[in-house]
């Protein structure tokens, strides 16, 4: 299990269902493995949020999917083509999806390295 480093975080993802709570904490690694530099963990308009600076990443749980809002989400949109992007931006992945874990490196890596 993932070490939170933010209680409030914990405290709101633990609402979720397991399987969310998993493929929360999936994305969460990634977030942190993704980038050499120091991340901030906050809740943030009640949704988990990665800062560095201005930059960040959010994932946003719901029952059956996660939302990930990224800036570089766009700029790699043709590599998400099986994946579902809101009119927002936001990338969703769902529970019986495979996660993208080289893009989302990428995104994630892209959005807080600025």
């Amino acid at each position: 299990m993932t070490m939170f480093v933010n209680e409030q975080v914990k405290k709101y993802v633990d609402k979720y269902p397991v399987e969310i709570i998993d493929l929360f904490n999936n994305l969460r690694q990634m977030i942190f493995d993704g980038v050499s530099c120091e991340l901030e963990e906050v809740l943030w308009a009640k949704m988990p949020s990665y800062c560095v600076g201005k930059s960040f990443v959010r994932l946003i749980p719901f029952k059956d999917h996660i939302n990930i809002e990224a800036q570089a989400i766009i700029s790699h949109k043709e590599k998400l083509a099986d994946y579902k992007i809101t009119p927002k931006g936001m990338l969703q992945i769902y529970l019986k999806q495979d996660i993208p874990s080289e893009i989302l490196k990428q995104v994630f890596a892209e959005t807080l390295e600025r």
